[in-house]
């Protein structure tokens, strides 16, 4: 059984379209990832899924449970920390952990979970006294307490220092190794790529593209990137007229995205033309160029 189906999801508000046929199916055990620029329906979508919200037309199950009729079920196998979420500012961490383990029949036990999240220092903080990172791994905790199959992470570490948001993603690590389903909705590239098993993009309430992140940057039309000082200037109109290449940056170093084949025929521009590529650097292309590649497109 899959942990999550979504089949021709669309919902709109006031006339507009958000959601605009959205399908996918996250497997058990694995950190999915829901990629998007923002107002692209990521948010909306997973609201559904935690039947926060009710779809207009489609299909949710949650582990085979349809979150806007089986309610109960859904809440005791779904955790959900959403992307602005707040508490009380003068309750602390404790009663905050007490309170939300009242809501479930077998609860996980909060102490270790505090421990695991390092939190245990901080029980009689009061919510408004934490930091960013601290309210973070609180409200993780929080989605974690009533021993979910699968948790919804939405936007967890927006707003995060660097350290604190490599601190998240070894937790979600964690999470995952503990065998529950993470649905991981970002718009941090390199967060994706370390975290996420695969990645829907969904752009303008539709679904872009879905695969493994390196699959995602085999797709991309600019697969490679070539860079280096050339020995002396090079006409731009010769290398956008390259094979391969989608783009190219002229200055004092060239910087120019394609693929192998824009490469191959790089090097024999540069022998004929008797201009030397100094410090000369071929590399794959990272996540993000292969995002603003399917995000630029028209969706058909």
């Amino acid at each position: 059984m899959k942990a999550v189906e979504v089949h021709e999801l669309h919902k709109a508000y006031g006339g507009r379209t958000v959601v605009d046929g959205v399908g996918f199916c996250v497997e058990e055990g694995e950190i999915f990832g829901i990629l998007g620029p923002n107002g692209a329906g990521k948010t909306t979508t997973v609201e559904c899924v935690a039947g926060l919200r009710m779809p207009d037309s489609g299909t949710v199950r949650v582990a085979g449970y349809d979150p806007a009729v089986d309610r109960a079920e859904v809440t005791r196998l779904l955790g959900v920390q959403l992307q602005e979420s707040e508490l009380q500012a003068k309750i602390t961490v404790r009663e905050a952990l007490e309170l939300y383990s009242a809501f479930y029949p077998r609860p996980a036990p909060w102490s270790p979970l505090a421990e695991r999240l390092g939190l245990a220092e901080k029980l009689d903080t009061r919510f408004a006294k934490l930091s960013g990172g601290q309210k973070q791994r609180l409200f993780v905790a929080l989605a974690l307490i009533g021993g979910p199959r699968v948790v919804v992470l939405d936007e967890l570490t927006t707003g995060l220092d660097p350290r604190a948001r490599r601190d998240t993603w070894q937790l979600i690590e964690e999470i995952r190794d503990s065998g529950v389903t993470v649905l991981l909705v970002t718009h941090f590239m390199e967060e994706a790529r370390r975290l996420c098993d695969r990645i829907a993009v969904i752009d303008r309430g539709r679904i872009a593209a879905l695969d493994t992140p390196s699959g995602l940057i085999r797709r991309s039309s600019a697969a490679i990137v070539v860079s280096f000082a050339p020995s002396a200037p090079l006409d731009r109109r010769e290398l956008t007229a390259l094979p391969g290449t989608a783009s190219v940056e002229t200055g004092e170093r060239v910087v120019i995205h394609g693929s192998d084949e824009t490469v191959t025929a790089l090097l024999s521009l540069l022998a004929r033309l008797r201009v030397t590529a100094h410090q000369l650097r071929v590399a794959d292309a990272g996540l993000d160029d292969a995002f603003l590649d399917l995000t630029e497109r028209e969706v058909p």
